[in-house]
This record gives structure tokens, C-alpha cells and sequence, in this order.
């Protein structure tokens, strides 16, 4: 039930999803890989969404290049991990959810403890050995995952179903190299926000999200445009899992 207190936070928030939706995002447990540029605005929306649960998990401190675009991390928290930083400023954003921080690298060995009790995952890394990682767990634990990535000024989205739509290998077969890539602030704000809003509307079931369609932000021109992707049916993946 929400207190008096919770109901007077979200009172805008109820006028259109209803207290049975609030209550509903309460009893809700997300999961966000990284805590940098995507991560901030991601974490923030939903905390202030009245999420219950968030569990952050990323194994990186606070650095001065960081704080361009990533802004739960001030000058003062640099050397601190990131997970503190921004799991600090959210008991005073909002003190009615329980923030869960995770200071450490997801490998194999601690993917599904991390990730599988979940009931969305958001994908707010900077590198495919991860997310593939983070999608393979998602797709054999049937839990959505909310994909986001950005570079310069152009950014990504889409929001993989398992055995549903497709998943991350299905889009990329090959990791794409590792580097030091250029961005601007505000492309990691508007993906990102993308990314919270597209979780608070699975959470609350529904129906109208980005599936089997990438998103496309074009921070240049301040446009988006939507390809259609489809399940490869030789996915390693998604395939073998929707076959169990």
C-alpha cells in the first residue's frame, strides 16, 4: 500500500496511471548495468518514478572526463565508485525505494545471481562483451531488456521480449571493436531517458513499446527514425532458449 507521504510524491504521476499503477512500479525490480552516461538519467526517472527496487551495478570510479555527461557524479565524488556516488543522491531523491548498489563487474559467474530476479534489465553499458552477456542472461530467464547505446551525437534503442523479439545477437552477430568514442552530454540524456521512460511503460504493462524496431536519435538534426529488425533464425541465443 502507498503511504500518505507516497501518494502526496506521485500525485501527478497517479492522475494517470492510478494508484493500482503506482503500487504496481513499487512492487517493481529493475536492474541497471552501468552507472555513467546512460546510466544517470536511466537511474534518476526511475527513482523518482517511485521504482522499488533499483539495483545499480557498475565497477568504475568517478573520473573528471565522466562528468561532461555523466550527472549523478559531481567534482566532489571524484575516486569514488560510481555506485556510491549515485546510490547517495538517491536515498535523498527519493527515500520510499530501496536503492541496491553493486560495485563490481558482471562475469559468468555472478550474471544470474546479479541479473535473474529482475523484471527488467536496462542496458546502460559502453561495451558488447557485457551486453551480450547481460542479453544471453535475459533471454534464458525470460526477463525484458531495455537496450541503449550512444556515440557523438547519434544514440540507439530498442526493447528485446525474449523468444519474442529480437535479441541483441540477433542485431549484432559480430561485437563491434572496443574504443575511446567521442560524445556529447545531452545524447546520453535523451537516450537514456528514453531507455527509463520505455521501463516504467513495461512495468506498468504496456503494450506500445520499442519492439522489433530500433530507435535512432540523430542529435544533429533532432530527429528520430525507427528500422525494423527482425529474430535471426540462426541466433545462437534466442532460438535455442525459445526451444526449451
Amino acid at each position: 500500500m502507498l503511504s500518505d507521504a507516497e501518494k502526496k510524491l506521485y500525485s501527478r504521476q497517479i492522475m494517470m496511471i492510478g494508484e493500482e499503477g503506482q503500487e504496481r512500479l513499487k512492487k517493481s525490480r529493475a536492474v541497471v548495468a552501468g552507472c555513467g552516461g546512460l546510466g544517470s538519467p536511466i537511474i534518476n526517472y526511475l527513482a523518482v518514478a517511485g521504482v522499488g527496487h533499483i539495483r545499480i551495478i557498475d565497477m568504475d570510479s568517478v573520473e573528471l572526463s565522466n562528468l561532461n555527461r555523466q550527472i549523478l557524479h559531481w567534482h566532489y565524488d571524484m575516486g569514488k565508485k560510481k555506485v556510491c556516488s549515485a546510490g547517495e543522491k538517491l536515498k535523498d531523491i527519493n527515500p520510499f525505494i530501496t536503492i541496491e548498489t553493486i560495485g563490481d563487474r558482471i562475469t559468468d559467474d555472478n550474471a544470474k545471481e546479479l541479473l535473474g530476479d529482475a523484471d527488467v534489465i536496462i542496458d546502460a553499458l559502453d561495451n558488447y562483451d557485457t551486453r551480450f552477456l547481460l542479453n544471453r542472461i535475459a533471454v534464458e530467464n525470460n526477463i525484458a531488456l531495455i537496450h541503449g547505446a550512444v556515440h557523438g551525437i547519434h544514440g540507439q534503442m530498442t526493447t528485446i521480449l525474449p523468444g519474442k523479439t529480437p535479441c541483441i545477437q540477433c542485431i549484432f552477430k559480430r561485437k563491434p571493436p572496443k574504443e575511446l568514442f567521442p560524445i556529447i552530454g545531452t545524447t546520453a540524456g535523451v537516450v537514456g531517458t528514453m531507455q527509463a521512460n520505455e521501463a516504467i511503460k513495461y512495468l506498468l504493462g504496456e503494450e506500445d513499446l520499442y519492439t522489433g524496431r530500433m530507435v535512432v536519435w540523430d542529435g544533429k538534426s533532432g530527429t528520430t527514425e525507427e528500422l525494423k529488425i527482425s529474430r535471426n533464425p540462426s541466433c545462437e541465443i534466442c532460438w535455442s532458449c525459445s526451444e526449451k
